[in-house]
């Protein structure tokens, strides 16, 4: 509200239900933004911030109390346990929305607000402001409809203590997860049936899934959003799990590739030391003061120069690098923002540079190398084989802080714990 400022009001409707099919919902999750800011978990509901205005600056619509349908879905809140345990300075039943919200519009200069996220509320919004203009000579309308986006997404890039701690405990979780998976993998299973290791160790604790697993063994991993989790683990080939899970709505994002038999071939491990140093790399760059793309740069000369080494890449390591020849092999970037949402928002650029990294920001580290099975001009012992490693870290005032530490990112590491 400090950055709104007086004249400025920003309205945030929360997430609908979605169908999943015919009258069955998906289980809900509500916005992101809408949480962040109220911690209140309801569909059906918007929230006002008006500041400076003497009756009340948050102001929250939602259902009301409802014994009927209570005993059908569950207890709601309602306006006054939106005032007694939300903090709200006022709340009203959200049917009473058109008679309301428009009369507080009304006496506002600016609306904040997301365009384009829900697209049936953006019609009634710009319907009540267009009905505010068209009677502007009998009264006020404002001015100006601004992206909250720009205000809201970098207040989210920077983490709070508490925002910090929820994330520890989804990492600590998720490196669980990934423990129990690799004690459990072996030849003949269904990759189905190891993300299922992943979706009990996570119910264990009350998380769920952050996004849908991946469970992809063997050629499966050169697809880089893999999800059919249907193939059978076989003996000498690699699985690469890229599993997290959320804790009051905040995600882990976390990948380990390991061996289904638990002993690496030469070829596996040759790659797999390259991936290896190019995380190591990537994550020491993930300092104050450094820009945005240091760790993928850091990451892709890492991969550049060991393919070179193996023979898959052929050249000066500078010219490699500055053709992208990598980029059959690595094609995405080495990390993204990590919070409430799993690529979470927050710019990448500032007038078109690389914004400078900060403590209190989170982001992945996720080196890869996959190459197809139908790889042209590359050996046949390389063929087929797809690594990423991933870790979480946190941008502390002293460095990066891997969230992931505890999971064994190590080859000789991760061929021990899979024995034990």
């Amino acid at each position: 509200m400090e950055l709104i400022g007086s004249g400025g009001i920003a309205v945030l409707p929360a997430a609908p239900e979605r169908t999943r099919s015919r009258d069955t919902l998906y289980s809900y999750r509500p916005d992101s933004d809408f949480f962040y800011l109220t911690g209140f978990e309801e569909p059906d509901a918007v929230a006002v911030l008006i500041p400076g205005r003497p009756h009340g600056e948050f102001i929250v619509f939602c259902r009301e109390r409802n014994r009927d349908k209570e005993l059908w879905d569950g207890l709601r809140e309602g306006p006054e346990g939106l005032v007694a345990r939300y903090g709200a300075d006022d709340a009203f039943p959200i049917n009473d929305i058109e008679e309301i919200l428009p009369g507080l519009l009304e006496r506002s200069e600016r609306v904040y607000y997301s365009m384009g996220v829900f697209g049936e509320f953006d019609q009634r919004l710009l319907g009540w402001m267009h009905a505010l203009h068209a009677r502007r000579q009998s009264g006020h309308a404002p001015d100006e409809l601004v992206n909250l986006d720009h205000l809201l997404h970098d207040m989210r890039l920077f983490k709070s203590r508490r925002e910090v701690s929820a994330m520890k405990r989804s990492a600590r979780i998720a490196v669980e997860a990934h423990r129990r998976a690799m004690r459990a993998c072996t030849p003949g299973m269904y990759e189905y049936e190891l993300e299922a290791e992943y979706r009990y160790a996570f119910a264990q604790h009350g998380a769920q899934c952050s996004y849908e697993p991946i469970v992809a063994s063997g050629s499966n991993a050169c697809v880089l959003h893999y999800h059919d989790n249907d193939s059978v683990l076989k003996d000498g080939d690699l699985v690469l799990i890229d599993a997290g899970c959320e804790v009051e709505y905040y995600a882990s994002d976390v990948t380990r590739t390991f061996p289904v038999n638990g002993e690496f071939s030469e070829s596996q491990r040759d790659l797999y030391e390259i991936v290896y140093a190019a995380n190591q790399a990537a994550t020491d760059k993930i300092r104050p003061g450094n820009h945005w793309n240091d760790p993928h740069d850091a990451a892709v000369r890492e991969i550049t120069r060991g393919l070179r080494d193996l023979g898959i890449l052929r050249g000066r390591l500078p010219a490699l690098i500055k053709t992208a020849a990598y980029r059959p092999f690595f094609m995405h970037k080495t990390g993204h923002w990590l919070g409430l949402d799993v690529h979470d928002v927050g710019d990448y650029k500032v007038a078109e540079h690389w914004r400078l990294l900060e403590p209190g920001m989170v982001t992945t580290v996720e080196p890869g190398i996959y190459i197809a099975p139908d790889a042209k001009r590359v050996a046949k012992r390389w063929r087929g084989i797809g690594i990423r490693l991933e870790d979480d870290v946190h941008l502390s005032k002293d460095g990066p802080q891997v969230l992931t530490a505890d999971l064994p990112l190590l080859a000789d590491e991760i061929e021990q714990l899979m024995a034990s």
